[in-house]
This record gives structure tokens, sequence and C-alpha cells, in this order.
């Protein structure tokens, strides 16, 4: 049984140790004057990127096919249906270029320019995530780095959208994402090269792919091959092969490119290299044989998009928390969102996210509302928020008719650092407020105000182990779900007179994500799910409100290309509804913190998505 040489340094490399080899190198299109090469996806044909004869379209012997002319560096591609997309930096505007390829026609169509930027591009890259956008990661120099949203599926947008900066290694030129992983991957040119979360709403981080600090070494460009990565060092004139292993990247094998002097350009369709040797200006290819082990791919979740979102919140940071649906009693279309900002109060919204009041009473980090609650002689729908800034509990009134808020009172706790809130209002009409604090206490007070001066006497204590902070109470069941941060979800008998006895509801593992955040019900005639902000994995998991909890899965909110509004991430508070609000929110709406506001990049501010595309998502019944 022949065994391939490369296959066995794999195999020894495993075992940590990684030998070099040399990769025998043929000359190819010896009359071609590229500084770009790439292979077409999933095809034999190349393309070429050249200051002198643009963007070239070329057969495998390197003919030329077809031409868009130029001054051209940098290339990238994807495939899109019978077309290919493809990315270049145009030389004499000094502009990043997206244009669409028909290799059936051998012709290339309409070039998409994204605008000048104020620095030097030195590479660009091509990123399509699971819901099929289409983005451009740019390189320039100093470190300066930028993400655009360029399409979705195989149409380029009329108009190239920011979607945030990313702070990249000062001295890197090249780049490449793998969209199964989503992974940026990017070159320092004295270091190493480090790999970052390609997708947009991930957290801005780094993990090294290689690093080293000799100065006989250079970190180059780069090529995706199946299951990892091929680095290419210039001053060695040699191809690393790295793969992911867990959280760490590991190299397998390393080849040398004999002849060549230094190495700059790589391209790898399946075994077939392209290599360009800046020394003489030719190119070169050979074949690998080479398998690498599969590497562990996260499942993707369905997606859903907002189609409003607020106004940012008035302060930077992280600040804006949770969001409660006030509906209006008459006009449902009326209704409003409010939403805490923690570094500054409490904000009431339209439905279209026009921010209408704002009530600057300190840092609230929790709101919940329930209708029909006595002040005094007048019938108020009442809001309840937790306050950092005194422990306590702040209360708004809400009138009936025009939603406008007011201070309504505040009922102090003993509570050493207050956080989450929530309302539990039984059929016989009275009103409770469960708060909990950092230490897992819960305090149950019964809010009443006869003489319209409101106050709350405390009725139970109980405690949790560790941090809680969302919590949901259903009125109808008298049961009260809570989440414990880094543990799971409990219910509760909301009753004050019953006893305080925990069951899980579900527990952190592989569908639900610590730390467990914002709680709200979703109750209509058919069924009632559960809403649980997954924040550990950016995601929104649904389960039956009702026992055995069975769990319906989860979802994430992308970004709406046709809206300009980018997804939600790192969400704390949420809430939902399944009155029907009108327009969008015929079968209700949901409402997610967003903690990472990107196109462009604001203050943090929240998502209002349809349920109904929930239940598409998710096939809820």
């Amino acid at each position: 049984m022949r065994i391939s040489k490369l296959y066995l340094l794999m195999a020894l490399a495993s075992c940590g140790h990684v030998f070099a080899s040399d990769l025998a190198l043929v000359p190819w299109a010896p009359s071609l004057n590229a500084e770009a090469i790439a292979f077409l996806p999933n095809a034999t044909e190349r393309l070429a990127a050249s200051p002198r004869d643009g963007l070239q379209l070329l057969d495998s012997k390197g003919a030329e096919l077809a031409r868009f002319k130029g001054n051209f560096t940098g290339l990238d591609t994807r495939a899109a249906g019978a077309q290919v997309l493809v990315a270049s930096l145009d030389n004499d505007r000094q502009q990043a270029l997206l244009i669409s390829l028909d290799p059936s026609r051998n012709s290339f169509g309409k070039p998409l320019y994204l605008p000048t930027r104020d620095y030097p591009v030195n590479g660009l890259c091509l990123y399509r995530d699971a819901a099929a956008n289409l983005f451009v990661f740019l390189v320039g120099e100093e470190g300066k780095g930028e993400q655009w949203l360029v399409g979705n599926g195989s149409t380029l947008m009329s108009e190239p959208q920011r979607v945030r900066g990313v702070p990249l290694p000062p001295s890197a030129q090249f780049c490449q994402v793998d969209d199964a992983t989503q992974q940026l991957l990017v070159n320092e040119e004295n270091v190493g090269w480090w790999a970052y979360p390609a997708h947009p709403e991930a957290e801005v981080k780094r993990t090294p792919v290689a690093l080293f600090d000799n100065p006989k070494r250079e970190a180059g460009a780069m090529a995706l091959v199946p299951g990892g990565v091929v680095a290419l060092d210039p001053k060695t004139a040699q191809l690393h092969l790295f793969q992911q292993n867990g959280e760490r990247w590991v190299e397998h094998a390393s080849l040398t490119l004999p002849g060549l002097k230094e190495p700059e350009q790589l391209s790898i369709n399946g075994q077939h290299v392209l290599v360009r040797d800046d020394d003489t200006g030719k190119l070169y290819q050979g074949t690998l044989n080479w398998q690498a082990k599969p590497v562990t791919v996260e499942p993707v979740l369905p997606e859903v998009a907002a189609v409003r979102q607020t106004d940012p919140v008035g302060r930077q940071g992280d600040a804006a928390d949770d969001p409660a649906i006030w509906i209006h009693p008459k006009q449902p279309e009326r209704s409003r969102v409010l939403g805490t900002n923690k570094k500054q109060g409490l904000l009431a919204y339209d439905l279209d996210g026009k921010l209408l009041q704002e009530l600057a009473v300190g840092r609230l980090n929790n709101v919940d509302v329930r209708p029909n609650f006595k002040l005094g002689a007048q019938t108020v729908d009442l809001a309840v928020a937790s306050n950092r800034d005194h422990n306590s509990l702040s209360l708004f009134s809400i009138d009936r008719t025009t939603g406008e808020l007011r201070e309504a009172g505040e009922v102090p706790t003993p509570l050493k650092e207050i956080y989450g809130i929530c309302l539990f209002q039984p059929a016989s009409g009275e009103l409770y407020a469960i708060a909990n604090g950092k230490d897992g206490t819960f305090l149950q007070y019964r809010l009443s105000a006869p003489d319209g001066r409101v106050q709350g006497e405390l009725v139970r204590q109980f405690k949790v182990d560790s941090q809680p902070e969302g919590c949901v109470a259903d009125d109808q069941r008298q049961r009260l779900f809570i989440g414990e941060e880094d543990v799971g979800v409990w219910t509760v008998d909301a009753r004050a007179d019953q006893p305080a006895t925990l069951t899980s509801v579900i527990k952190v593992g592989p569908q639900l994500h610590a730390d467990v955040e914002g709680l709200a019900l979703y109750q209509s005639h058919e069924r009632d799910y559960l809403v649980i902000s997954s924040q550990g994995n950016d995601s929104y998991l649904v389960v039956d409100a009702e026992p055995p909890f069975a769990i319906h899965g989860a979802f994430r909110v992308g970004l709406n290309a046709t809206a300009g509004i980018d997804g939600a991430s790192e969400t704390d508070g949420l809430e939902v509804t399944a009155i029907n609000l009108g327009g969008p929110w015929s079968k209700g709406m949901l409402v997610v913190q967003d903690g990472r506001k990107r196109m462009p990049e604001q203050t943090q501010n929240f998502k209002f998505v349809p349920w109904a595309d929930v239940t598409r998502a998710l096939k809820l019944p």
C-alpha cells in the first residue's frame, strides 16, 4: 500500500514531530505578469491580478479567457451559484472592488467599489456567513482593519455598508476567512499568524496560530485547505501546515519550496498549489498529497432578523440592559417598549424604536410592567425597576391613555447589590415585586399605594447558591422562573405563602451557555414558551413553559441587510409578547438588548424581532 510522504509527515507530526520536505514545483504561465493569483472555486480556471494587465481569467495552462482592464493587486473569490464573486484592490482608484465573473461566458460584470478609505489598504479577503451574507475584510496599515457588508447570496449590494472596525496587527498584509469555522486569519510579518472571530457580532479577540521570535522567519500569505491553513514563510521559503485542535493551533508539517528566493503569493485548490516568486516575478505550480483530520464545527443555528431597532442609548460602554413591553389597553399599536440604561435611567420607545421619553433617575438594571395598579384613587399601569444606586425598587406610573411615564416612588431593600427584578400579579389582583441580589438572595414584596404613596411589604425571602439576574413570573400558573447565571434556570412557586422549592428547568450545558441572562414568557391561546438569553454563545433558547419543559431549539438574531440593522449579541435582557401589536407584530414581538451595536458602531440599543419569524425559524408548533 502506497502512503504519500506528506501524509506520513502529518502522522509523525501528530506525535509532536514536524519534519520538512521539498514540494516539487514546475513553472506555470512563464509570460504572465501577475501580482496576485487565485483558483476559481471548484474549477480548473485561475484568476490573476496585475498592475499592467488587469484582472484576468485564465485556463489551466495560463491562456487568457477574459480580462477586466485596470491596475489590480490582491484577490479572493467566493462561489455564487453559476457566478463567481471576485474581490480585488484597484490601485489607480485606491479602492477595493467586488465584481462578478461568469465562467461559462468568460465575462466580468459591473464592478462595485467600496468607498475610499482614509488609510492605505494592504490586502482584503471575503467571508460568507451561515445566512449567505457576503462580507469583505480590509487589511490596512498601522493596524487598521474593517469589515464591510457587500452582498447576500449571489447578489451584490448597490451600496456596501461598513459593519465594524477590526484592530489588526500593525504589519498585516494578508488575510483569509474560513467560512465553516468563521475565523479570520491574518499575518503579522515579524511575529506570526493570528485567528480572529469573523462573525460581525463576535467579540473582538485573537488566538495565535503560530508565533515566533526569530529574525530569520517571516509570516506571509495564507491559503485555506480542508481542516486547516497553509501559511507561507517568505524568508525560509517554506509552507507550514496548521490545524486547529480545540482552542490551540498545531503545526502538522512543513514543506520547502526549492529554488524560490522570495515567495510572496499563495493559492491552493484541493491538491493544486500556485505560488509566485517575487524575486523573478515567475509563477510555479505543484501538488500537495496530504489529508487533514476533520475539524469539529459548531452546529449552525437558524437566524432571524430584527425589523426595527431603537435609537442608541445615551451612554457609552455596557449601558443598555433590560427591556419590558407596555401594552396600550385600547390601541395596541401605540404600545411602548421600555428599556433600562444602567448608567442613566429608564427609556421609553415607540414600536419603530424612536425614543419618546427619558427618565434620568439613576442606574436602573432590570424592569418589568403590570397593568391596573391602584395608586390612591387612580388606576395606572406600573413599571418597576431595580435601582443599583440606592439598592431599591424604583416605581413608575404609566398613563393608560397616553403611555407617559412618571416617577411614582421608591421601595428600599436591604440587598447590598440589587440586580434583577420581575413582577407577579395573580388573578386576585395584588402585585408583587421579586428582586434579587448578586449574592443569590431573592426578596418578594407586596406593593400597594392606598393613600397614593407606594409601599412595599416583605412577604418572602429565599436564596440560590450563586449569582442570579433574570426572572419572569407566569401569573396564570403562579409560577416563577429564575436564572442562575452559571447554573441554569429554575422554577419556583410564586405565591408568597408557599415554600420556595427549586425545580430545575434546564441546566447550563450544550444548549444553554452561561451566562444565563434574560428570561421572558410568550403566552398565547395555543402554547406558552419560555425564552432564555444564552449569552455565552449569543443565542436565544426556546423551551415549553410547562413541565417537562421540552426544548424547541435555539436561534440567533442576525443582521438585516435590507433594513441596515445589525444582529444582536452579548444580550442581557429580553422581553416577548404574544399580543397583536399591528404591522410586523401580528403574532407578537420579541425585544432583545444588543450588547454590540454594529453597522454603524454606536452605543448599545434594543432590537425588535417579529415573533412570527421565530416560529418559522424553529418550526414551533
